[in-house]
């Protein structure tokens, strides 16, 4: 099976290059940056990536546009965060040329803090991420994007090691970011919040997450996860509610 790997990024060259050295076994890897001021040109052209410029579409629709780049039929879309471990790796190329299914999905193991999550709803996650274009692709979602198919989904072996936050200014960053565009989301789409059900959500999530969801099971830091999701759902819905605001 011929795969093109579709990526978009931005000011994250570190971890591109470690994605990319990730993704060497693909025949064709499609980067789509949005003018990053990094050394993200230079990582490419070291890894042999094909580098493309776009603005700023949202996730759904910048990731729709980075597949549209690619010349095979079957792609693996990656966040320049990820790396395919060789397991993974190995049970793409063992793939037929011609599967019946129309997707794949991948176990995804992320860390936090240094350490890798098994716990807090974290794992296993299981994220379709190699996919036949002729049947499947992104949806048009700002946030949260998931590629839609028309036909079967089947799972494969290894994991997708995700690299999430090595720091809090990190999360804090994105929190603010994605926050925002979730909330602008949710804002379209008709729904709306109050203060109190914000610290209801915020409360439940963290319950939800520390406890039926093993996330002290995680140590210090599953605990701290489980707070930040509980701040970044406080966060959302009082964004939500001030958009209804003058």
């Amino acid at each position: 099976m011929r795969i093109s790997v579709a990526i978009i990024t931005l000011n994250a060259a570190q971890d591109l290059e470690r994605c990319l050295a990730s993704a060497a076994f693909a025949d064709e890897v499609i980067v789509l940056d949005q003018h990053s001021t990094d050394d993200t040109a230079a990582v490419c052209a070291r890894q042999g990536a094909v580098l493309h410029q776009t603005e700023w579409l949202g996730f759904g629709p910048t990731k729709a546009k980075a597949v549209s780049l690619c010349r095979n039929d079957w792609v693996l879309s990656l966040d320049s965060d990820e790396a395919v471990t060789p397991e993974l790796a190995a049970a793409i190329e063992a793939l037929e040329d011609n599967p019946a299914a129309a997707a794949f999905a991948v176990n995804r193991l992320s860390r936090f803090l240094g350490r890798w999550i098994r716990h807090c709803g974290w794992h296993p996650e299981y994220v379709i991420r190699l996919f036949d274009r002729r049947r499947s692709g992104f949806n048009d979602l700002p946030v949260h994007e998931s590629i839609e198919t028309e036909g079967a989904v089947e799972r494969l072996t290894g994991l997708l090691h995700h690299y999430t936050y090595d720091t809090m200014e990190q999360y804090i960053e994105k929190l603010n970011r994605y926050t925002t565009l979730a909330a602008e989301d949710l804002y379209r789409s008709g729904r709306r919040a109050t203060p109190a059900q914000a610290v209801v959500r915020s409360q439940a999530a963290f319950w939800r997450m520390w406890v039926l969801q093993g996330g002290i099971l995680d140590g210090a830091q599953g605990t701290a996860l489980c707070l930040a999701s509980s701040f970044y759902v406080l966060s959302k819905y009082i964004k939500l509610w001030r958009l209804d605001r003058p």
